[in-house]
Parts: structure tokens; sequence; C-alpha cells
């Protein structure tokens, strides 16, 4: 679980990031989080752009994607979903 001050320590980093996975209208495909597992291991914080769906469909994917992934949410701000997995050699240093 992330504290708040990390969370928002991580949504300062997040903010010059552009998305690198794109969540179709087809959701989560084993694809789609392939591809998110792939730029978790790659990045440790990633932006995901949702390009369809309603609130509740945003935050049950972003609820899907850290529970599957083992990943934790960092913040969802309209189509865009900001997550962070810590790797083995982290690259962000958290307050």
């Amino acid at each position: 679980m992330l504290s708040p001050a990390q969370k928002k320590h991580l949504t300062g980093l997040a903010h010059s990031l552009q998305p690198v996975v794109m969540i179709g209208k087809n959701g989560l495909t084993p694809s789609v989080m392939a591809e998110i597992d792939t730029a978790l291991k790659s990045h440790e914080l990633i932006k995901i752009r949702v390009l369809s769906g309603e609130k509740e469909e945003r935050e049950a994917a972003l609820d899907a994607i850290c529970s599957e992934l083992s990943a934790h949410p960092v913040k969802h701000v309209g189509k865009t979903l900001i997550v962070y997995r810590r790797a083995e050699k982290p690259s962000i240093v958290l307050p």
C-alpha cells in the first residue's frame, strides 16, 4: 500500500510522462495485460490511457490491473490511469 505522501510524489513524477499503453474498446485483453506488465517491468511508473468506458469501468480496470499484476494504483484522472510497481532494482526513491 502506498501512503498519501508516496502517491503525491509519484503523481508529480508521472506528470511529464506520456501514456505507454492504451486500452481500447475490447477492454483488458490478455495481450493488453501483458503489455502493461512489460511496461511496468521497464518503467516502474506508467500512465495508461483508457479510450472508452464510463468511470466505473475505468476504476474496475484499474483494480484488475493492480490485483493481477501486483501493482499499486497511484491516481485515476479522467481517462488516464497512473500505476506503480516497484522493480527489483528500483529507480524511483519513495519518501
